[in-house]
């Protein structure tokens, strides 16, 4: 594996020999969250064969999955890697994180982690294209609305950004997903709720900062605050793509869209 010098402890690199590319889970020590974190790269093949830098995607995952989700929802992945030539990070984003800095509870500084000390370990460790135009992050649900609020705030890391059957807008949910253990309950922190979620963030946006693309199930419990967004946006004047497809909040819907939103990645990279 082609190595830089790390920017944190690094305890543990499991390698899973996968029909196409080559699957690590890597366990690394954090210091935003105090806490031994663990991270999926799945690379191509040829990583390791030639001096060639490659473009990263990253996928996060949705509330109550981990670092390994995306493998097991998208087993193709390792072939993609390797036919695209992409790097894929999947990194753990906790339970209930949302993606963001809480400022309640010093624990979840997920946006912090991701930022300053995921990303930078990545290109120091990994052969990347460390340019914000080779970069691109999304996620599903919990990690859609995460992957969304993460690039819009840091439009100098990503240059492109997508959501797939994402929380876009959790206010209409005050009492899922432990949202209220990071925020602290909606009724009288009304104003902290909104300043956090993608509706609020792509105010702050720019059009053609960040190419965009998002898609939802029309059966999913998220598709109003999805088409909300989207008539958002168009209002706004930012350019992006919106999908709407048969299904729902599902395993089954997002293994089949993802290709579609990588292959809109590939597109840009290009």
């Amino acid at each position: 594996m082609f190595l830089k010098k790390p920017l944190f402890l690094f305890f543990l690199i499991i390698t899973v020999s996968a029909s196409a590319g080559t699957v690590d889970t890597l366990e690394i020590q954090s210091t935003q969250l105090k806490k031994t974190t663990k991270v999926v790269v799945i690379k191509p093949t040829a990583l390791s064969e030639a001096k060639e830098t490659y473009p990263v995607i990253y996928l996060l995952h949705g509330y109550g999955g981990n670092y390994a989700q995306w493998s097991k929802i998208s087993p193709q992945l390792s072939k993609t890697a390797d036919d695209l030539k992409v790097i894929f990070v999947c990194p753990d984003g906790g339970t209930g994180s949302w993606y963001f800095d809480s400022p309640i509870d010093s624990s979840i500084r997920y946006e912090s982690y991701i930022t300053k000390e995921l990303i930078p370990y990545i290109d120091a460790n990994f052969p990347t294209k460390p340019e914000s135009k080779y970069r691109a992050i999304t996620g599903l649900s919990m990690g859609g609305h995460g992957a969304m609020y993460l690039a819009i705030r840091h439009t100098n890391l990503f240059g492109a950004a997508g959501s797939t059957s994402g929380g876009v807008d959790f206010r209409p949910f005050p009492n899922n997903w432990d949202i209220k253990n990071a925020l602290g309950n909606y009724e009288d922190n009304k104003e902290r709720w909104e300043e956090n979620t993608v509706m609020h963030q792509v105010e702050n946006l720019e059009n053609k900062k960040l190419a965009i693309i998002i898609d939802c199930g029309v059966d999913d419990f998220f598709i109003g605050v999805n088409r909300a967004l989207h008539e958002k946006l168009l209002k706004q004047k930012i350019n992006h793509d919106y999908i709407e497809r048969p299904g729902g909040h599902s395993y089954g819907y997002w293994s089949g869209n993802i290709d579609y939103q990588i292959l809109f990645f590939k597109k840009f990279f290009k």
